[in-house]
């Protein structure tokens, strides 16, 4: 690795997950309230796969901490419902997940706000790849961003739309309808 000098520099590096297999390693009593710390989330993760309101409730908690109204809260989470709603319906009609899903995306994006996904975030001024849009968004940017979505899911429904193309346009209607919203809402 680059090292101040300029010169490349050998270096030890991990990912996080084995960051966290080698501290579960060390047998030393200081690591001990690290790995009860780990051990902790290991059962709170498994009690929300049996019980999904706990995430919800943990992710509401991480949003307050972070300063968020709870108004927002509310329109982010009922996003994400509307969200996975979506992608579970172009994965069963066959839309292949990576690349499609973020084209799809940035159809609705375009026709909703003249911007896509990345154009967005520059708009944004976002610049780390781990910071979340739709947590940088305003009620409205939010409600809009569902109502384009939720469009998307009913015009993809109602259409019997199959496949990437037609998905395609059923996204591309279901953004113009939030466009629209958006106009009006400009005016």
């Amino acid at each position: 690795m680059p090292a101040k000098d300029g010169k490349l520099r050998y270096a030890d590096c991990v990912n996080t997950k084995n960051a966290f297999r080698l501290i579960q390693s060390i047998p030393s009593k200081k690591a001990e309230p690290f790995k009860q710390w780990l051990a902790q989330v290991g059962k709170e993760r498994i009690d929300e796969i049996e019980n999904p309101e706990l995430a919800q409730d943990r992710v509401k908690e991480y949003y307050e901490l972070k300063g968020y109204p709870k108004d927002w809260i509310d329109k982010r989470l009922r996003g994400i419902a509307i969200r996975q709603d979506l992608t579970d319906e172009w994965k069963n009609r066959n839309v292949k997940e990576q690349k499609e899903f973020a084209i799809l995306t940035n159809e609705i994006s375009k026709a909703t706000f003249d911007k896509t996904v990345k154009e967005y975030r520059r708009f944004k001024a976002l610049k780390r790849k781990n910071q979340n849009l739709r947590d940088h968004m305003t009620d409205w940017e939010l409600i809009l961003t569902m109502v384009g979505e939720k469009a998307t899911t009913d015009i993809t429904t109602s259409k019997d739309s199959k496949g990437y193309n037609e998905c395609k346009h059923s996204a591309i209607e279901g953004g113009t309808i939030a466009k629209n919203t958006r106009k009006e809402i400009e005016q």
